[in-house]
Parts: structure tokens; sequence; C-alpha cells
């Protein structure tokens, strides 16, 4: 496998909206090769089997066997179980070796998805309930690197920097977390708009660009290629979002009291690679052309979405969203010249 074009479970709707079956089988339709499981689908899968909002682990595990099949009927490839959140760098150490258990849940889903890779999102919990010391998240981020590592096979963990990530914001601070780490089996996943989104772009300006954007993200984009290890690069995301008619600040529709305004913009307004016409303008393709060709990477290229527009009703939704990531991806695979 050279490239070829995954998609998210969720970009497709939401859980309790849209049918898991259908959403597989229009991604398929579509064009997708793979697909990464929002543990939400899996979830709200194993509330039908329990017929309660809690199910036991063998509900879970039995929802994750009914998700592998219904993917592997449809010849798509299962990339990874994503996201476990909120995990390194707690204060409290309670509700971290609470975390540690559930990741051995987590570790035999994986298993039963048939899937090797679980994403783990940088903790964007508040400041006062994190340490902020890099070697207690690198410790704690090394002991689930351990746990993986004896299973077998082998689960990675792609780490991901979010761009409202309390600490772990940029891919720089990612990648210097994963050289921390020191495992083989603990590397990263890049996306496009978590990348862009903050060295480039800034919702809450007038412009929708931080003051020096050009300037910073092409230095940025140079010390991805001197730095990064290809090899730890387990797979991307790419990813476009809408530059917003106002500010996202209170009063803003988007706004959150509490909520980082990334965070909000991210839920609310992210677009398909090229998708013009709802507002794409992120230099997602520069940042993307950066990973393939300037890194050498090769393997699943995930599309990636969160919009308000999962979030509506009707199967037009999967059928839309379906159609719209394989575009993205044709018009990516074309630019870049991806076989």
């Amino acid at each position: 496998m050279t490239y070829q074009p995954a998609i998210m479970s969720a970009s497709l709707g939401r859980a309790w909206l849209h049918d898991f079956n259908y959403k597989i089988q229009q991604s398929a339709q579509a064009g997708f090769k793979g697909i990464e499981i929002f543990y939400e689908d899996l979830e709200y899968a194993a509330r039908k089997i329990s017929e309660n909002a809690d199910p036991t682990p063998e509900q879970l595990f039995q929802a994750a066997k009914h998700v592998r099949s219904t993917c592997e009927s449809q010849n798509l490839e299962i990339i990874g179980l994503q996201p476990f959140l909120f995990y390194e760098g707690l204060k409290d150490r309670n509700q971290h070796a609470k975390l540690v258990e559930k990741m051995k849940l987590w570790l035999l889903i994986a298993k039963n998805l048939g899937t090797t890779t679980i994403q783990i999102p940088a903790n964007f919990l508040p400041a006062e309930q994190l340490t902020g010391d890099l070697d207690v998240m690198a410790n704690d981020l090394r002991q689930v690197a351990d746990m993986g590592a004896a299973e077998t096979p082998v689960v990675r963990f792609a780490y991901e920097n979010l761009c409202w990530s309390t600490h772990i914001d940029t891919w720089e601070k990612a990648w210097d977390m994963v050289k921390r780490v020191n495992r083989h089996n603990f590397g990263t996943c890049l996306d496009t708009f978590n990348i862009a989104g903050r060295v480039w772009a800034d919702p809450t300006s007038a412009t929708g660009k931080t003051p020096n954007a050009d300037a910073d993200l092409k230095a940025s984009m140079e010390r991805m290629v001197q730095e990064i290890d290809v090899s730890k690069v387990f797979y991307i995301q790419v990813v476009d979002a809408e530059r917003l008619a106002s500010p996202l600040i209170p009063g803003h529709p988007f706004h959150v009291d509490g909520q980082p305004a990334r965070m909000s913009w991210s839920r609310n307004a992210r677009t398909f690679m090229y998708e013009d016409d709802r507002g794409a303008y992120l230099p997602a393709e520069n940042v993307a052309k950066t990973i393939i060709s300037g890194l050498g990477y090769k393997g699943y290229v995930s599309m990636e979405l969160f919009s308000r527009t999962i979030s509506e009703e009707g199967q037009h939704v999967p059928d839309e969203h379906a159609r719209r990531g394989i575009v993205a991806w044709e018009k990516l695979q074309k630019n870049l010249q991806l076989n």
C-alpha cells in the first residue's frame, strides 16, 4: 500500500442520529479503503446490545466484533480506535490509575476490532487539573506504550497535538513528547487542521490568521522535514476549516464560555479539503504536501471531519459526507500526484 483514503466513522454523522452500518456502507461505496472508529460509535452499538447507558465490557467486545465484521464485509480496514481522552499529566493520580485500567479495556477492544492503533489526543483539560510537567506526561505515556508493547500483536499509540490542547498544542511539542517517551510503538498522528489551525490560523482574529502566519508556517514546515522521523508517523488526517464571518469571541454563535476558541471552531466549522464554497481557507494542502512529499509519508490518509453538519438529522448526512470526503481525497491525490 502506498496511499489509501480513510475516513473517521464520526465524520459521517452522530452515533445517536445515524446508523453505523449505513455509515460504513456509504464509506465503502464512496471508495474509502480504511476507517477510524470513533469510540462513541462503538459505545452506542454496545448500548443497543445492553439496552442501557452502561454496557458491560463483554457487550463492548461484542459490539467491537460486530463493527469489525461489518467493516470486513465492506472491505474497509479499521486503521485505528480513537480518542483516548484526558490521560497524561493529571494531578489526580487516582484518576490516572483509573485510566490505566480503562486502557486495559481499550486494548481488548482493539483486539476485538482487529486494529493495532489507538489514538491519544494531547490533554486539553483545564491547566489547574494538569501538572504541566513534561517528565510526568512522558512517564504516563510510556506506561501505556509499554502496555501496548506487551500485546500480541503490538498495539501502537498515535499521539496527536490539538490546536487547543493545554500544553501540547503544536506538532513540535507533540514530537518532543514522542522523543521523550522513546518507545518503538509510540508515535504521532499529523493533522493538517491541528497544525495549521495553531501556527497559521486564529478564529478570534478578524483576519482569521495569526500575526505572522505565512512566515511562521513556512518555518514550521521546514523544521518538520528536518526533525520528524517518518517511521513514527502512524497515520495522517487531512482536513480544512471555515474562515468565520466574524471573530469567535463572546457573542459569536459558536462561543462557549470556558471553552478554547479553537476547540469551538473545530467542533463546528471544519470542512473537507478544497471546499472553498464552504469557506475553507487553511493552507492544508501545503501541510499535507510537507508530510507526504517532504517527509516521504506513505500510508492511510484520513479525511477527518468535525462540523455542525454531522449533527443534522437524516440519511443525507452520511451520503453527503462520504461523497464530499472522497471528492476531497481525489483532488488531493491529483494535486500531489499520489498513487
